[in-house]
């Protein structure tokens, strides 16, 4: 088979898929890229064998065949060719490919594509459609609160439950957890909850960026794994089993104190803070204070290190309730902050041994609760 492309087209497909090939294998197949004709167009496919990415690209395609080769080796050549196109010859003694373009070649010995693991088929279960701009957003906002070391599997991943025409993204890993609930494009006739790797949803995240305008999501019949289908890539991942915590139960129904402030002031605030609250375990203690007579009220951003110095940043808040003052993990904090949009944050509070919870005009579907630290006031 011989397939003529712009470099361009290939180097972004093989971008794409290169974050599923493993670092290390027991299966030497894995480390390959399955190249592909499917529909007048080049399928890039590549495998760890619990994820799995492909995507198309335009192509012009004479004959038939398919041939796994080096992703890496791939695409490092690709990117270092001069021309604007580039043709690749398939061949089948030995098994490889024969890259050109312009006066550059290369040839790169490859494995038979009979021995690529099998893509899973999702079918049989549920699929539904979900606006890709807002689904892009939500991921955004949930996926890094997820667990990324494997003492608790389930919460490695992400709570992905569909019902009627929404959809709730939920991850937690102990210490914070982000809730986003949104709209599907169409309504659903069953319930679905599944866990999703966070890894998954973060290829997801990246891949969206393409410009899709809708990402179609398909769970299989038995719950083991999952699709996600975009303009010109899938995703088709094996899902985590498991029992995820009720995370409704975290979320406090009820504040005693509620502060509105500036989002780019405490970003600053917050930012400052780390620096001093690296060498103090991490913490940021926030002290609110309503204001006086129906006045303007005060939150304070403090952090110490007992041998190097501390911080102290005021910012106007708008506060509801009583004075209240609790401690925050700086990283938690800031993360949280930094996938904020909009002019303000909520923060909603009761007493310095309870969760604190995060939330933003901007984003009404999303609520992120952060556990606090206990400190010697």
């Amino acid at each position: 088979m011989q397939v003529t492309c712009l470099r361009e087209n290939l180097s972004r497909g093989l971008s794409n898929v290169l974050r599923a090939v493993p670092n290390r294998a027991t299966l030497p197949v894995t480390q390959n890229v399955l190249l592909e004709g499917d529909d007048g167009q080049l399928k890039l496919t590549a495998t760890n064998t619990e994820i799995s990415i492909s995507t198309w690209i335009g192509a012009q395609i004479e004959g038939e065949g398919t041939v796994t080769v080096p992703a890496r080796m791939l695409n490092d050549f690709v990117n270092s060719l001069p021309g604007q196109t580039v043709s690749i010859e398939f061949k089948a003694d030995p098994v490889g490919v024969s890259v050109t373009s312009d006066k550059f070649n290369g040839s790169i010995n490859g494995i038979s594509s009979d021995e690529f693991p099998p893509i899973p088929t999702v079918d049989g279960g549920s699929s539904v459609i979900i606006p890709a701009d807002k689904f892009r957003g939500a991921l955004e906002r949930v996926v890094f609160a997820a667990a990324t070391d494997d003492s608790r599997p389930v919460l490695t991943g992400v709570k992905v439950e569909l019902k009627g025409d929404s959809y709730t993204l939920a991850a937690a890993d102990g210490f914070r957890l982000a809730v986003e609930k949104g709209k599907l494009g169409e309504a659903l006739e069953s319930e679905v909850g599944v866990i999703v790797p966070a890894k998954t949803l973060a290829e997801v995240e990246r891949l969206l960026g393409d410009g899709s305008t809708s990402v179609e999501l398909s769970i299989d019949a038995n719950g083991r794994s999952a699709k996600f289908r975009m303009d010109s890539s899938e995703v088709v991942t094996a899902l985590v089993q498991g029992t995820f915590p009720d995370y409704d139960k975290l979320i406090p129904t009820s504040w005693g104190t509620k502060a509105t402030v500036d989002l780019a002031s405490m970003v600053q605030a917050t930012r400052a803070a780390s620096i001093f609250a690296r060498d103090g375990s991490g913490i940021i203690r926030v002290m609110v204070n309503p204001g006086e007579d129906n006045g303007a009220g005060a939150m304070k951003v403090i952090s110490r290190a007992e041998e190097v110095g501390s911080n102290e940043n005021e910012l106007e808040a708008a506060v509801e309730g009583d004075e209240t003052k609790v401690a925050f993990n700086s990283k938690f904090l800031m993360d949280v902050l930094n996938v904020l949009k909009g002019d303000d944050v909520y923060l909603e509070t009761t007493t310095p041994s309870s969760p604190g919870v995060f939330r933003s005009k901007e984003h009404d579907g999303y609520t992120h609760v952060v556990m606090p630290m206990f400190v010697q006031w």
